[in-house]
């Protein structure tokens, strides 16, 4: 079973991290949980309460196979959480970490986009941090994996939830059909 956990903050982004978890969880099995800063309950950017099970500070890496890191308004202030050793430490580990919208700003401030192929809302974005992988920024929109790391814009669920999957060694015909399933809402009546 993958454990997964996604890190959430006050007005986070409940659109962008929904359908990794839930198909995750609903159609492979995963051990979803959710995580903040002191453990403490949020609300979404659409007014969703969430109770996290853990508090960020008691996350054991030992016990993962994904962390998630969701996006929302509260990384770019001086509010946000350091979680730069978490997430370095979590990369050393090989284990899939993932960062959508802003959630890419703390993975470029803890080092880890340094020296892959990533993604963001804009290379503007990123370029505001002190990070060392500006030269690898890849401007799509959508996911990108490299090195067992996906980041993706904001606007970008699905393509994030397709590559996560991808990359921890899940897809086939079941994910090819739900991607199918997904992307017939953009197709244009004949």
């Amino acid at each position: 079973m993958i454990r997964a956990i996604t890190i959430l903050t006050e007005n986070f982004s409940d659109w962008e991290t929904a359908l990794i978890n839930a198909v995750g969880r609903a159609y492979y099995g995963f051990d979803t949980r959710f995580a903040t800063p002191g453990g403490t309950p949020v609300t979404s950017s659409g007014g969703m309460l969430v109770t996290p099970q853990l508090a960020v500070e008691a996350i054991d890496l030992d016990e993962l196979e994904l962390l998630i890191v969701c996006g929302g308004t509260l990384w770019k202030t001086d509010q946000a959480p350091d979680l730069s050793a978490l997430l370095a430490a979590a990369h050393d580990r090989n284990l899939v970490v993932a960062g959508i919208c802003d959630g890419t700003r703390v993975l470029a401030q803890a080092g880890v986009l340094d020296h892959l192929r990533h993604t963001s809302n804009s290379a503007a974005n990123l370029s505001e941090l002190d990070y060392g992988g500006a030269a690898s920024y890849q401007d799509v929109p959508c996911a990108v994996a490299d090195q067992r790391v996906v980041t993706a814009p904001g606007t970008a669920p699905v393509s994030f939830m397709a590559e996560i999957l991808h990359t921890l060694g899940l897809g086939g015909e079941d994910l090819n059909g739900y991607l199918a399933m997904l992307a017939a809402e953009h197709a244009r009546p004949v």
